[in-house]
């Protein structure tokens, strides 16, 4: 399974890369704006200084839902370097860009998905990556795992080559359940991923080796 840090840090971007497990990038509006990075120049600048920090792959959000938008948009984005991944919302005019976009040999992920009924038609439109929100799922009551499992299932049985891109990810628990569900790809905060290193037992552990050594040792 890969991991993917969902900022635009690029502070955090380094740290994750630093630790030797970071597989690719993902980002959007929101994360833009929480890094004050605003007007087209600026973002796509933005964009581009990440895909040189990494060498996997870098989603770059299109903003426009019209078809012609996304097209012009992600046309722009793709240019920018090859290891970025045109991402474009689950509406009818993003699906019908998708499959456009995989004629052209521009990769994309498929965001904002809710149900794998979604999924489906992201996958039979050529998707690189689809991203199904976990936690947005779980917020309305609902379990977000059910829809990994179902779309992990749903690929199998048909040979989707359409890559399962957890989203939304909350806790390093949601990261353990969706590598038992088979998906591809997690991707998360930073912190999330960091708290993978966290046991009790482990802190236990490497105390009571300190405290014996230091004991012989001084």
């Amino acid at each position: 399974m890969k991991f993917f840090i969902d900022t635009a840090n690029l502070e955090q971007i380094r740290e994750a890369a630093d630790m030797g497990i970071l597989d690719g990038v993902t980002t959007n509006p929101s994360l833009m704006a929480k890094e004050g990075i605003a007007g087209k120049d600026n973002i796509l600048r933005h964009y581009a200084a990440i895909a040189k920090m990494v060498d996997g792959d870098v989603s770059a959000e299109v903003i426009s839902t019209e078809f012609e938008g996304i097209i012009r948009e992600g046309q722009e984005l793709a240019e920018i370097a090859p290891n970025i991944v045109v991402k474009v919302p689950m509406i009818r005019e993003g699906v019908k860009a998708i499959s456009k976009f995989t004629e052209m040999g521009i990769r994309t992920n498929c965001t904002l998905v809710f149900s794998s009924a979604q999924a489906i038609l992201a996958a039979k439109a050529g998707a690189t990556y689809v991203s199904p929100f976990i936690g947005r799922i779980d917020d309305t009551n609902w379990d977000g795992m059910d829809l990994i499992y179902e779309i992990v299932e749903i690929y199998a049985n048909y040979g989707f080559a359409t890559e399962v891109l957890a989203a939304s990810i909350r806790t390093s628990k949601h990261i353990k359940d969706c590598a038992m569900a088979g998906a591809d790809v997690v991707t998360c905060p930073l912190k999330t991923i960091e708290g993978l290193f966290k046991h009790p037992l482990t802190d236990i552990g490497l105390e009571k080796f300190l405290a014996d050594y230091n004991k012989l040792n001084g």
